[in-house]
């Protein structure tokens, strides 16, 4: 008789069999985008855990999202709002930034600064429309901090402008709300916790190494934060909006983990 080696929830993925993997290529690419299981937890450990035929889409679909739900609160009940991320030597610093978007750069369309305006939405008092001066005469914090992308690459970035938490007061923004999501000019979407949004290193920036942002770094506003990852820091913001409704974004809807923290 043939034994089968018993399915363990450290194996790595590389070890199951070639033809699962193959067969079920879409759903292993979000998972492994997801990086809830990478290295961790197999496709033969979903089955072992919930019972699901790996051939079902639907089930593994749906033993894949229920991991990543339990994973938004795992990292949500481990965030400490009051832990700073690490800061970096200026001689660190990476100049110009990388440019990382879901397109090419030579697809960047410059924004009109003379006519740019953001918007801000929901649970705010005030829901005037903000200039690129605004910002100027708004507290304006400085952090180096380390840029990590989903895909593995990372660098050293000098980023300046408004908290976003002195932003939201500024609007008189509901702090206790859950969500506060982004809009940008290129069609680009993504939220982020409030409880990340009021942390001191998330700012909304509009300076790097001193200088203005350039066109394809998200000017003239952008999202930087220490704590989350890459894909959560939304550029060529045109709108922000503060409210109790969750909502996914660009990446989140393609099987990015929601909370993406570091």
């Amino acid at each position: 008789m043939v034994r089968r080696r018993p399915t363990s929830l450290f194996h790595p993925i590389g070890s199951v069999d070639q033809r699962v993997l193959k067969r079920q290529s879409q759903l292993v690419t979000q998972l492994n985008r997801r990086g809830v299981l990478r290295g961790a937890v197999s496709l033969g450990a979903l089955t072992m855990l919930t019972g699901c035929d790996i051939s079902d889409d639907e089930q593994v679909r749906g033993a894949l999202e229920a991991v990543s739900a339990l994973n938004n609160r795992v990292q949500a009940a481990l965030f400490d709002p009051n832990k700073l991320a690490p800061t970096y030597a200026v001689d660190q610093v990476l100049k110009p930034p990388r440019y990382n978007a879901y397109y090419p750069v030579d697809k960047v369309r410059p924004i009109d600064l003379t006519t740019w305006q953001l918007a801000v939405t929901g649970l705010v008092q005030d829901q005037r429309p903000w200039r690129p001066a605004d910002f100027a005469t708004m507290p304006q914090r400085e952090d180096i901090i380390r840029h990590v992308c989903v895909e593995g690459w990372d660098y050293i970035g000098q980023w300046s402008g408004v908290p976003l938490r002195a932003f939201l007061e500024k609007v008189g923004a509901d702090l206790t709300a859950r969500y506060v999501g982004f809009k940008c000019f290129d069609g680009y979407t993504s939220s982020i916790d409030m409880a990340a949004a009021l942390h001191p290193q998330t700012l909304l920036a509009t300076h790097y190494a001193g200088e203005p942002l350039g066109d394809p770094f998200g000017a003239p506003v952008r999202l930087r934060t220490a704590i989350k990852l890459g894909y959560k820091n939304p550029k060529w913001i045109t709108e922000i909006l503060v409210s109790n409704t969750w909502r996914n974004g660009y990446w989140e809807d393609r099987g990015y983990n929601w909370f993406g923290g570091i």
